[in-house]
């Protein structure tokens, strides 16, 4: 599975059409979409999938209105359930291969890609995902690429995308909490050492970073890109509570005591980041999972969800220090976290085409 820096061919993502996803708060989430896209257009394609012809023309409107590049979106009709292409999405990895061109004196490295399509089930959840779970195989037709679907003991495997992050080196962050609690239970009976040749036998990570819990208002109970995501193949960037009193203060600190003393596939220590969370984001008295590290890289830009929170100063400054050569653009999140996700949840990247045609 290759680092979510490395060159994109796309971004998918789905339209929001379920009003009981933002109850109350609909209105202005189609225009941060709109904000998204009109981002993202700029250095790669959107994939869009849209529930039917009368909605994509009403976002070909509003998309318009925004001045969003609508030669860079592709529509496809698709109905969905929700909109978190992270998890309801495939997962997209790359096979290395060697190929002898007849001109050359040495064999060139090419890579072929291909599609992961594990299960999804609502975050063993909700029991609408009837549209959603169907997803997987249409991305991977519409990438004109195969498409495995794992099995673990004759049953399908169901994994989230927000559940794990790669530094395309073969190391990955997952969470105990979301993986191998019983609350929530993805998949029965599978153990810590399933997960993980799972990993190294589908998106070729065979070293595994297990953190503990993830964050307050998580509905998905511990998805890592709400917690800690890598920035480059030796460096992560995680986040801390300092208020001893939130309920978010000793995960956090747990979090960050495994990963100093965790190692690469080489054996080196990581480099570690901190940012800290936004102050409580809570609406209708309830405590939203709102996180920084919950950004989404594309080509050439680094999207951020803000908070009108002092603390976004803080997370635009860091993030702009680890991608001097990226954009590092604001995206304000505090209606679109009444979801339960922002940027990263949203978004799934497909790699560039790297196969060699000689």
């Amino acid at each position: 599975m290759p680092a979510e820096w490395e060159q994109h061919a796309a971004t998918w993502l789905a339209w929001p059409h379920n009003h009981d996803d933002w109850p109350g708060k609909f209105e202005p989430i189609p225009w941060v979409y709109a904000e998204i896209i009109r981002n993202l257009a700029r250095h790669e394609r959107v994939e869009l999938i849209v529930n039917d012809i009368a909605a994509e023309r009403n976002v070909r409107k509003l998309l318009s209105r925004a001045n969003a590049s609508l030669e860079n979106v592709r529509f496809h009709r698709w109905r969905t359930d929700r909109v978190w292409v992270r998890d309801s999405g495939c997962i997209f990895v790359t096979q290395s291969l060697w190929r002898q061109p007849p001109s050359a004196v040495r064999p060139r490295e090419a890579r072929q890609m291909h599609a992961i399509n594990f299960r999804f089930n609502a975050w063993a959840k909700y029991s609408n995902y009837r549209y959603d779970q169907k997803m997987s195989p249409m991305m991977a037709g519409v990438a004109r690429v195969e498409f495995t679907e794992p099995y673990q003991r004759g049953v399908p495997v169901v994994l989230e995308g927000g559940s794990i992050d790669v530094n395309g080196h073969g190391t990955i962050l997952t969470t105990e909490e979301c993986l191998l609690s019983r609350v929530q239970r993805r998949n029965p009976g599978m153990s810590r050492k399933d997960y993980e040749k799972l990993f190294a036998a589908y998106l070729g990570a065979p070293h595994v970073i297990w953190l503990g819990k993830g964050i307050s208002g998580d509905d998905t109970h511990g998805h890592v890109d709400d917690l800690t995501r890598f920035v480059a193949p030796d460096t992560v960037i995680t986040v801390v509570e300092p208020n001893r009193k939130d309920p978010n203060h000793s995960a956090l600190r747990e979090n960050l005591r495994r990963l100093q003393a965790a190692r690469d596939q080489d054996g080196n220590r990581l480099n570690i980041v901190e940012i800290p969370l936004p102050r409580p984001v809570i609406f209708e008295k309830r405590r939203l999972p709102a996180s920084y590290a919950n950004f989404y890289i594309a080509n050439g830009k680094v999207l951020v969800p803000v908070f009108n929170d002092p603390n976004d100063r803080i997370a635009l400054n860091t993030l702009s220090d680890l991608f001097p050569e990226r954009e590092v653009v604001p995206i304000y999140a505090g209606d679109l976290v009444w979801g339960l996700g922002t940027l990263h949840c949203m978004t799934q990247q497909q790699p560039a085409d790297l196969s060699d045609r000689d």
